[in-house]
């Protein structure tokens, strides 16, 4: 009887809305501007009928304004034995609202949700684009999903992107009165519509006419500003197992109990082999030390996606057996190891991403965090490991993980921990170079470089790779039109707080090129800023991710046709609260050093503070252009 409701109430639905007008003049001069497309109208429902049962049933359109509004009109469904696509099907209408095209589920590409790196795979994915060249076209889906589990809830997003816009969308869930939710709201100042009677509780939300906004540059991730309903219910079940939390300490002590105790047994010989290779040992941060360049020597990473929904880690014994895992299985595995040794330590569920992401301290739920890492508390000092990595220092996140709230899954139930930070001092670049101007505007010489933080981070990459590949990727790195490596060589200090030096030859052709009795030479080779866009109005706070340190000092040994009593001094400071800028340039003999540093602060700063960030970055960037006009002895 239910499947039948099911069923009488999605062909109502779809039918129902097939009488909608789609004409793209009636969208509202508003809603065009800066947008690349525009929702029309989105309808979705989330029926949860019972913790093993929940029915998610949408209806939406979406208006495509040119090719840079296409994403919008892919949909992508992902499937497994959890979740079942029950139907889909919808049109394409043209730009005064004719129908084109009708789908239906037959026209989706199926194809394993594989991402190239995982080895063991058990969801799958549909998606269907329709192939339409003119613009501007309206693509209008309806889809049904049932998912046997209500541990994770799809947020709700009504503005997906910023060059999106909205003409109405709305979010309805339903549940059984009895059912405790837990709900967080953001950007959204009004109560949700409700009924309630004997059989089902009722909540909509709804959003009209949101304009797209245009993009701002270092602004905050869109994910923090952005109206979103994200809905939790307490009781919970995932893949036969059941569950209850309200917060943090109480899904941390489920992880522990249901998805990771009893998966730590390691073969007595491994027990044996870990104790034999630490016992000459006396401090136990050199034990840590020893234990983990044993996981990197042994193992590899390789996703693996089958099980509690990707959530369980697989047993130590088989990573020990197989000799590689997923981030879960290398964690548990490192974990074990320590335990070997009666070393605690905690298993950790993280937000990765170069982009600094919390778990939210307020609302606990599953669909944050989608990495693991392990920490180790000692006595008087804490060790982060990152165990996916066969090359990352020991003790070193790298800013995959750096700087956030990590929910810590232990028997005494779940703890929020904060990732070390890697500072603006800490993420330091520092070059010294020694460069022969020739008489025809060829430079070339010598140069050295240390990075170290999230800098040593963005470099690390290069180490191994064939000298082939070393040039291309140099070349890319440096981007500068001529130029050649003659030599590479690298080094590496690899601790908690590792350092690359870099060691290059370079030959950089035409670089001060001559115009009459005048040589053009831009000081600043290597390193330069480029200019933001002034912006009037601005609506977004200034968000810096990370701070860094550049400081470079380029020694260049001029030609002897240069006129060196014509040459000037240049000297130029700056310091605000978001960084401090210094460059100078002066002549020692027939050498003309310049010297630069260049600091940026990370943090938060208010919208009305982007007029004088603007400038103090474009300020920069001038100065990091400026070219010197060398007279030449005629």
């Amino acid at each position: 009887m239910k499947y039948l409701l099911t069923l009488i109430l999605l062909s109502s639905f779809i039918s129902s809305n097939c009488q909608e007008n789609y004409d793209t003049d009636l969208i509202p001069s508003a809603l065009r501007n800066r947008a690349n497309s525009c929702i029309r109208n989105e309808e979705r429902t989330v029926d949860m009928r019972s913790p093993d049962n929940v029915l998610i049933a949408v209806k939406k359109a979406i208006t495509v304004f040119n090719e840079n509004g296409e994403d919008q009109a892919r949909l992508v469904l992902h499937y497994d034995k959890n979740i079942s696509i029950k139907a889909i099907k919808g049109e394409v209408y043209n730009a005064v609202g004719r129908i084109i095209n009708k789908f239906s589920q037959s026209d989706f590409a199926d194809q394993s949700a594989a991402d190239g790196f995982s080895l063991f795979v058990d969801s799958r994915v549909k998606h269907y684009l329709p192939a339409v060249s003119q613009y501007p076209y309206t693509i209008v889906y309806h889809y049904e999903i049932r998912n046997k589990q209500n541990l994770i809830i799809p947020d709700w997003d009504p503005q997906p992107a910023n060059d999106v816009s909205v003409e109405k969308a709305s979010y309805t869930f339903i549940c059984k009165p009895e059912d405790q939710i837990r709900i967080k709201t953001q950007n959204y100042k009004e109560k949700p519509v409700e009924a309630i009677d004997e059989k089902q509780k009722k909540l909509t939300w709804s959003a009209s006419n949101i304009p797209a906004i245009r993009t701002e540059p270092y602004s905050p991730d869109p994910e923090t500003y952005q109206t979103s309903i994200k809905i939790a219910p307490q009781q919970f079940t995932y893949y036969n197992y059941k569950g209850t939390y309200t917060n943090w300490n109480e899904l941390g002590k489920w992880v522990y109990d249901d998805l990771l105790k009893n998966r730590g047994t390691l073969p007595p010989a491994t027990i044996q082999t870990i104790r034999e290779l630490v016992k000459n040992e006396s401090a136990e941060k050199d034990k840590v030390k020893k234990i983990y360049q044993y996981l990197q020597d042994k193992t590899r990473y390789i996703s693996v996606q089958i099980g509690i929904g990707g959530f369980q880690p697989i047993a130590a014994a088989e990573v020990d057996r197989l000799g590689y895992g997923d981030c879960k299985a290398l964690v548990n595995y490192m974990q074990s190891l320590l335990k070997a040794v009666d070393i605690e330590s905690l298993y950790c569920v993280v937000e990765a991403g170069s982009e600094k992401k919390s778990m939210d301290p307020s609302y606990a739920s599953m669909v944050q965090g989608n990495h693991i890492i392990l920490c180790v508390p000692l006595k008087g000092d804490t060790i982060w490991l990152e165990c996916t990595s066969q090359k990352i220092p020991f003790g070193f996140l790298s800013d995959f993980t750096d700087d956030r709230i990590v929910l810590a899954c232990t028997a005494r139930g779940g703890e929020l921990l904060h990732t070390p930070k890697l500072s603006t001092a800490q993420n330091m670049q520092i070059r010294n170079a020694n460069l022969t101007i020739q008489p025809d505007g060829n430079i070339k010489g010598k140069m050295h470089t240390l990075f170290s933080g999230a800098q040593y981070d963005n470099h690390e990459v290069i180490i191994g790779k064939s000298v082939t590949e070393q040039q291309k990727m140099l070349k890319q790195s440096y981007n500068i039109d001529n130029i050649d490596f003659n030599s590479i060589n690298y080094l590496q200090q690899k601790d908690i707080n590792p350092k690359l030096t870099e060691d290059i030859e370079v030959n950089i052709r035409n670089y001060a090129p001559i115009n009459g009795n005048k040589m053009f030479l831009q000081l600043n080779v290597f390193n330069t800023k480029k200019s933001i866009p002034e912006i009037k109005n601005r609506l977004m706070p200034i968000y810096i991710n990370r701070g860094y340190t550049d400081e470079d000092t380029l020694t260049y040994s001029l030609p002897d046709n240069v006129i060196l009593d014509l040459i000037t001094e240049q000297n130029k400071k700056l310091k605000n609260e978001f960084g401090e800028y210094i460059c100078s340039a002066k002549l020692e003999g027939n050498k003309l050093i310049y010297y630069r540093k260049f600091i940026l602060n990370d943090g938060s700063f208010p919208a009305d503070k982007y007029v004088d960030f603007a400038n103090f970055i474009n300020e920069v960037a001038a100065y990091d252009y400026l070219k010197l006009a060398l007279s030449l002895k005629k």
